[in-house]
């Protein structure tokens, strides 16, 4: 095996490009981020029954759904939790973002390899996603964020899709 010159110790393979790039890095912080938003906000801020059609909260059995001056229990912090539904849109759509900049030739998902891993997988999950909400389409109460997005999981699962023809715009 022949020792790799000095310009080329960077690269996987000299012909493909670096690993890391500063453009795969964001894309990593990017979807890191957003599926940080939305745990923190299912775990940490949402109310424990979650919300309803009209986006007033509800609550569990055990505790109490307004505080003593009438007010509806409100997780920690508030911004986060006035924005409600829209918390979702916000951890998705970075986590989307963040597989769009993946998709670049600067990354190594955005060339060779990667794209088809990139494409086929973002169908995939999308296709999964849709499907395992139709199969629990009549209790959601079982699996959490879906619960919370009822038929707004379609929604997630036509974006994967989407994000999966940004890989297919890339592939040779």
């Amino acid at each position: 095996m022949a020792k790799l010159k000095p310009k080329q110790r960077e690269t996987f393979d000299p012909d493909r490009g670096p690993i890391m790039s500063a453009r795969f890095a964001i894309a990593l912080v990017l979807m890191v981020l957003g599926i940080a938003w939305i745990v923190f906000y299912y775990v940490q801020v949402r109310p424990a029954g979650g919300f309803d059609s009209s986006g007033v909260p509800l609550t569990g059995d055990n505790l109490p759904s307004v505080d003593e001056n009438g007010d509806p229990v409100k997780g920690s912090p508030a911004i986060l939790f006035d924005l409600a539904g829209w918390n979702y849109l916000i951890g998705f759509g970075l986590f989307f973002l963040g597989l769009i900049v993946a998709a670049h030739p600067a990354t190594p998902l955005g060339r060779g390899r990667g794209v088809v891993v990139g494409m086929l997988g973002c169908f995939l999950l999308g296709l999964a996603w849709i499907c395992i909400f139709y199969a629990i389409a009549q209790d959601t109460s079982r699996l959490p964020v879906f619960n919370d997005l009822d038929q707004k999981n379609l929604f997630v699962g036509i974006a994967f899709m989407a994000v999966g023809f940004t890989f297919a715009t890339r592939w040779e």
